[in-house]
């Protein structure tokens, strides 16, 4: 069993200014896969199909057309955003599945939405009968990552609530999709996760090889680059973006990528397009700009 730590004390301590003594902290109470991280990165080009959301939606482009846009995009891997499937049936993701082998595109991970951080034990119960479906559609698609969201700090809750609400859900979640080989990362989206030092505690107590973040480098919303360092030896799939959420700031991305370097990540850095200017023209830049990354920090 990891040695436990008081709580109060780690939260002190995980204070997003202080970025390299969460690690410390964490160094012996998470799991042991987290800290083998090798100074050796493995970082591979990617596109969340959520880049072409608008699209997608309408119906101007089907799920195989993304998958086609990936090879004329030259990437190594897309994320299957859910939101966008035609169908859950087995039969359909089985033939999503071949299409993406046949084009030589891997399937980087799938994306859900969830919220965890319920008060009430029924919806919490629910939820994860929600994750446990995804996780059962995601062995079918392929992918051995899936994203979920921890959700909204409910009005009057307080934050130890919320993550212990996270925790029940998210370890039993853990559990069943360690059965398929699934990791599911928990994304930095506001709510009980617009923190490292909220997010790295739900890690510590769900305590499987399984878990991880989803690591979204634009979604926080002060100490931004303390706060990605502090969560990179724990993710286990990443989000791109140019600009800060909140602040509209343009992200370093060439301070981004060698931290993910410096820590050993082994992994995707996934375009995920949220702009204003036509997904179309745009996606394709980012991309240029991630794979040129990838290619500089990248051992391979």
């Amino acid at each position: 069993m990891p040695q436990a730590i008081d709580r109060r004390d780690f939260l002190k301590t995980a204070g997003v200014a202080v970025a390299g003594s969460v690690q410390v902290s964490l160094a012996n109470s998470l799991p042991q896969e987290a800290k083998k991280a090798e100074p050796q990165p493995r970082l591979f080009s990617g596109c969340c199909a959520y880049s072409y959301g608008k699209y997608l939606k309408s119906g101007q482009m089907t799920m195989e057309d993304f998958i086609l846009k990936a090879v004329e995009l030259g990437i190594d891997g897309v994320d299957i955003t859910t939101y966008w499937l035609k169908s859950t049936q087995p039969a359909y993701l089985a033939g999503l599945r071949h299409f993406a082998f046949k084009h030589g595109v891997p399937f980087s991970g799938a994306a859900i939405g969830s919220d965890m951080c319920q008060p009430d034990p029924a919806k919490r119960a629910s939820e994860l009968t929600n994750i446990k479906k995804w996780i059962d559609a995601t062995e079918l698609l392929g992918p051995s990552h899936l994203r979920v969201f921890g959700g909204e700090l409910p009005p009057g809750a307080t934050e130890a609530q919320g993550i212990g609400w996270v925790v029940e859900t998210m370890k039993p979640a853990c559990d069943y999709a360690a059965r398929k080989g699934i990791t599911l990362g928990i994304e930095d989206h506001g709510g009980i996760t617009s923190k490292a030092s909220t997010i790295l505690e739900i890690l510590r107590r769900v305590n499987s090889p399984y878990a991880g973040i989803n690591l979204d480098i634009t979604n926080f919303t002060e100490n931004e680059y303390a706060q990605i360092d502090a969560c990179i030896p724990y993710a286990t799939h990443t989000h791109i973006r140019e600009a800060f959420g909140a602040s509209k700031e343009l992200v370093d991305l060439e301070r981004v990528w060698s931290m993910f370097a410096k820590g050993g990540y082994k992994g995707y850095m996934s375009a995920e397009y949220e702009g204003e200017e036509d997904a179309m023209t745009a996606v394709p830049k980012l991309l240029g700009k991630i794979k040129t990354l990838c290619k500089i920090y990248s051992s391979v």
